[in-house]
């Protein structure tokens, strides 16, 4: 996918882990966390916190559990994106998967990578059979209207539900998707 402003960005479904891909991930982290996205951490979060939240998703990636998608720079093969498809649920629900972590450094938004890594994530997950995902995010962000432009339905709204990483309350919205 050629990007508008000559940046080159590929995705693809991460399943060989090294020093690279960790690092990657984690600088990636501390960027939107310092940006002030509400993405399950605190502004205080350190490297190694950090390292350790995708060591253990990368074990369930490992464990099949979870898929896990990554767009890299074509340029310098830099991970500028990533989202997960936990498919590890109950045994009642088969049908179903929920989308969580959706990430892009700040230096590469508003190139469609988001987008991207989404319609990525749903042909996985009609391929794996699943027929409804769900996924949560802060009310009225930018991620809230993508998740709109891109057909999901939103099921309802629960005020202060997490906090920004500063420590302030954040509106959460959750967004349903049938894939039939």
């Amino acid at each position: 996918m050629h990007i508008s402003d000559k940046r080159s960005i590929h995705i693809e479904e991460l399943k060989e882990v090294n020093n690279i891909v960790i690092s990657d991930l984690v600088a990636l982290t501390l960027n939107i966390v310092q940006g002030g996205a509400s993405v399950g951490f605190m502004q205080d979060i350190s490297e190694e916190k950090a390292s350790e939240f995708w060591n253990n998703v990368l074990a369930k990636v490992q464990q099949e559990k979870t898929v896990l998608l990554v767009a890299k720079d074509s340029s310098s093969d830099q991970i500028v994106g990533t989202v997960q498809l936990q498919i590890d649920l109950p045994q009642n629900q088969p049908h179903r998967a929920d989308v969580a972590k959706m990430l892009v450094h700040s230096a590469f938004r508003r190139l469609g990578i988001a987008e991207n890594l989404l319609q990525h994530l749903e042909l996985i997950a009609k391929k794996m059979k699943k027929s409804l995902l769900v996924l949560d995010t802060v009310t009225d962000s930018p991620a809230y209207a993508l998740y709109l432009k891109c057909g999901w339905k939103v099921v309802g709204n629960i005020p202060n539900y997490a906090l920004f990483p500063n420590g302030t309350p954040c509106n959460t919205t959750y967004f349903y998707k049938n894939l039939e």
